[in-house]
């Protein structure tokens, strides 16, 4: 597996669910050399959630570092990024989530985010889901939520270095891609 990490300082990987990207992102941390952090911002609100957070905890090996932070993620990579290391924050979805639910101004969150990436002091891989590619919800906040979700996945596909969309657990690299010449 070649590593868009390897040369780039932060990546998104971009996916639908069960789409094999928390797997790809963890791959790539492993195979970094770096010592693997984990920024955790899912909540077990319930016993599905809770299973789901246990099967990934269960997929990583014991060398990861577990930082749980929901909300305040920008501060959590001010502190957690250095050259050592390689943070993985799984998932910018569930962060932008609890911060819905909270009441929380989701625009300047993401601006926040974004324009740290780039001063960051050590790599990061951002794992978030692709949402707005089904039908359009029925209710209001479901809509709001899937075009912030569609804005935060730009700003940071925007910020970051390197951009993979998985699919079936098939990398296709996004960014950075080759100019494709043009003939008419």
């Amino acid at each position: 597996m070649q590593d868009p990490a390897a040369r780039q300082r932060s990546l998104l990987v971009l996916g639908g669910a069960r789409s094999g990207k928390s797997r790809y992102a963890q791959r790539l941390a492993e195979a970094s050399g770096r010592l693997p952090v984990l920024i955790a911002t899912a909540q077990a609100h319930d016993e599905e959630m809770a299973q789901r957070i246990a099967r990934h905890a269960a997929d990583r090996s014991p060398k990861w570092a577990l930082v749980e932070e929901p909300a305040a993620l920008a501060a959590a990579l001010r502190r957690e990024a250095r050259e050592d290391r390689i943070v993985v924050v799984d998932c910018a979805t569930l962060w932008l989530s609890n911060l819905l639910l909270q009441g929380d101004d989701l625009s300047a969150a993401t601006e926040e985010l974004a324009q740290n990436i780039g001063e960051l002091a050590g790599p990061v891989i951002f794992v978030s889901n692709e949402v707005g590619l089904g039908i359009v919800p029925e209710n209001a906040i479901a809509r709001a939520f899937r075009d912030a979700q569609g804005w935060l996945n730009q700003a940071l596909a925007e910020s970051c270095d390197a951009v993979v969309l998985v699919s079936a657990g098939l990398p296709l690299r996004l960014k950075p891609a080759n100019e494709p010449k043009l003939e008419f």
